[in-house]
């Protein structure tokens, strides 16, 4: 395999079709005219705002406003390699006042706004969100704890490995605030479907309000240190995907203003219970967003 710098470039895609996901999350299927990328399951492509015709004014407002050029925005892939068509799924960022210093630029265009036929220039592929040779020979299982979006990268890992592969089995704990915000619900179940003895996914939710959704398989809570000791069967030999929302930059100097303590991020969580129960650094691969 080539060097990062070979893998990265730069290609025209067009929008073969859109597939809604959740109330605020899209799956953009894209064309390349290409049935043979080189890319892993795992990694992210980017897309650079200054190409929409629509975003030019809120791009020269932000410059201004951050006296900087707005970077491209990094987009995990949905698709895994043995798929005819990339894919990557994005969820609408929302303006939080206090939390997000800006009003998000492309997530809303691309989740609310993109059509089959609309054509856009990525950038890929890369990143260290992998299932690596090194990771599975000293792995015998492998357990996924992701929230909200963070759940696209480890879904292109799982579904590559469960057809791909035989050794390994996956266990997903799932974290969302309600049932609807649930990312791939359908095609998560299904899997499960089909690998009966090497997939389970346990959903955790943490404002949902129906009781009656809850069962063994759908949780309530946030995603604690007992639930993940019941999926961790052997610490040492597990390797472990956690990806989700963390602390940004802006709220740890906002908190730090107020004199105020940030409550643990998911993030954050998930990694301080993972040391508690012995899990060795170099076993897990980890992502975070926010």
């Amino acid at each position: 395999m080539g060097s990062e710098r070979e893998k990265i470039k730069e290609m025209e895609v067009m929008v073969a079709e859109v597939i809604q996901e959740a109330h605020d999350t899209a799956t953009i299927v894209l064309f390349t005219g290409n049935d043979k990328l080189n890319y892993e399951p795992g990694n992210f492509l980017t897309i650079d705002p200054h190409q929409f015709p629509a975003l030019e004014r809120w791009v020269r407002f932000l410059e201004d406003q951050k006296g900087k050029k707005e970077p491209a925005r990094a987009y995990s892939l949905t698709s895994s390699p043995d798929e005819k068509h990339l894919a990557i799924t994005v969820k609408e960022e929302r303006y939080i006042s206090g939390v997000t210093p800006f009003p998000p630029l492309l997530s809303p265009i691309l989740a609310c706004r993109t059509f089959p036929g609309q054509r856009m220039v990525i950038t890929g592929f890369t990143g260290p969100y992998t299932f690596t040779e090194k990771l599975r020979n000293q792995s015998e299982e492998v357990l996924h704890i992701c929230a909200g979006s963070g759940i696209v990268p480890s879904y292109s890992i799982i579904k590559y490995d469960l057809r791909n592969f035989s050794k390994h089995k996956h266990t997903l704990i799932y974290s969302n605030k309600k049932f609807e915000d649930i990312i791939f619900y359908k095609q998560l179940n299904e899997l499960e479907e089909q690998f009966p003895g090497r997939f389970k996914v346990i959903h955790t939710l943490t404002r949902e309000e129906d009781e009656s959704l809850f069962s063994e398989k759908i949780r309530k809570g946030r995603v604690s240190k007992e639930l993940i000791t019941e999926f961790l069967n052997d610490p040492e030999h597990t390797a472990v995907f956690a990806c989700g929302p963390d602390h940004t930059v802006y709220q740890k100097k906002m908190a730090k203003e107020k004199g105020i303590t940030l409550n643990p991020s998911f993030m954050g969580s998930v990694l301080s219970f993972l040391d508690e129960l012995g899990v060795p650094k170099n076993m897990i691969k980890k992502e975070s967003y926010g």
